[in-house]
């Protein structure tokens, strides 16, 4: 469903093909890593959870004007990148979001927003003791506690954590909350088609089965030899070898900002280690060529671009007509303002490609599920490909806690020295 092009015009086609065909190799060492469980994921997954997960998504629909997402990292950025870039919650219920930093002012900014409203919770946290989403936590459960006493918040929180062991799991048997599983096999930025990503996409009215499908179309085109997956992550690497290591990733639908996110933690958090690594940056088109562009198009040549396609024509708003011309906009009245977005989109590549900068295309049928589906999966198999060809594991992230350790440190956590 998804279809990669080069058009950059930098690397020669012996090259790529090689580097193709050595990134081709590591399809079944994906499969067979103890974190690939997303790979067949899309046809294996439990059925039961989710049935279950649609179940508790239409009871939250009915008791609850909020689901406030609690979580850090791949437990929060995939289901808002799905639920954004399909232009917004469907159904009653609104998805807030907390425990992805330790601002004040945002956790006061979302308490706003409540008010005298119903909400649920639903808190992702494989251990629950990380601090950001633990503490966020502990001030929606209070809040549901005061509003519904002890009983009916209990009912209203969702604990998405380990099947068996850690300290959410062992309060949610404790308390009787709901719960749904992080599987083991499966790292966080992985985790989107999992109950971490399908709970919330699920509440806010989307429909889940259709983007399985999609993701389940697309591994059956990778699943042998990586397909388009394989000739992504060959020419990253190819063009990272001569130099380009920051890539950024453009696209020109504003509701793709958070899907932009989601794909930077999935490519850095992946790649960047062994002081290794294409460093992954964005762009939403044309907003930002109205203040990167010009870097883009002239400063350092270290640097290339992945444009997000889209092959469907959108009829929508129409540029007005108007009595005068003062504007100077006369020549484009009446056309659509999609075409003139794609003509943006094409006259940007030509531009950037005159400049010296490589450019690269993923192309999508359109922005449904399905189509989202299908570049989720293609994304994770990228990636995936891409670390093991740069000869690095794809699946840990040891330098996550660097920070942490010295934050513990300086707040005098027990059992942390300063």
């Amino acid at each position: 469903m998804i279809e990669f092009k080069y058009t950059g015009g930098i690397v020669n086609e012996e090259e790529y093909q090689k580097k193709i065909d050595e990134a081709r190799t590591y399809v079944a060492r994906v499969e067979q890593d103890n974190f690939g469980g997303w790979v067949n994921l899309p046809i294996n997954y439990d059925k039961d959870e989710f049935k279950r997960i649609k179940k508790v998504a239409a009871k939250i629909n009915e008791d609850s004007d909020y689901l406030v997402c609690i979580g850090i990292g791949g437990s929060y950025l995939g289901h808002r990148a799905i639920i954004e870039a399909l232009g917004g919650e469907r159904g009653h219920t609104k998805i807030l979001y907390a425990g992805n930093s330790l601002s004040a002012r945002a956790l006061e900014k979302v308490i706003a927003q409540l008010g005298d409203a119903d909400f649920s919770i639903n808190v992702i946290s494989k251990s629950g003791t990380t601090t950001e989403p633990a503490v966020a936590f502990r001030l929606f459960k209070k809040m549901l506690i005061e509003k519904y006493g002890e009983e009916g918040a209990a009912k209203r929180i969702y604990a998405t954590t380990d099947a068996t062991k850690g300290a959410l799991h062992d309060e949610a048997i404790a308390k009787g909350y709901e719960t749904f599983v992080v599987p083991d096999n499966i790292g966080g930025r992985y985790s989107v088609l999992t109950a971490v990503g399908l709970l919330a996409i699920a509440a806010a009215g989307i429909n889940i089965d259709t983007l399985m499908d999609g993701a389940a179309e697309e591994r059956a085109g990778l699943i042998s030899d990586g397909g388009a997956a394989a000739e992504y992550a060959a020419m990253r690497n190819l063009l990272l070898e001569k130099d380009y290591n920051i890539e950024i990733l453009a696209n020109f639908e504003p509701q793709f900002m958070y899907f932009n996110e989601w794909w930077k933690q999935l490519f850095g958090e992946s790649e960047g280690k062994d002081h290794k690594g294409v460093y992954p940056a964005s762009v939403i088109d044309s907003t930002d060529l109205h203040s990167l562009g010009q870097y883009i198009q002239q400063g350092r040549r270290n640097l290339f671009e992945t444009f997000v396609e889209l092959r469907e024509d959108y009829a929508g708003i129409k540029v007005a007509e108007a009595v005068d011309d003062l504007d100077g906009l006369k020549y484009l009245e009446g056309r659509e303002l999609d075409s003139i977005n794609k003509i943006a989109n094409a006259a940007t590549r030509e531009a950037h490609i005159a400049g010296g900068v490589p450019v690269l295309e993923v192309v999508m049928p359109t922005i449904d599920e399905r189509s989202l589906g299908a570049l989720l999966y293609f994304f994770e198999m990228s990636c995936a490909l891409s670390g093991f060809t740069l000869g690095v594991n794809p699946f840990d992230q040891p330098g996550v806690e660097a920070y942490k350790t010295r934050m513990f440190e300086l707040l005098g956590k027990p059992g942390y020295n300063n």
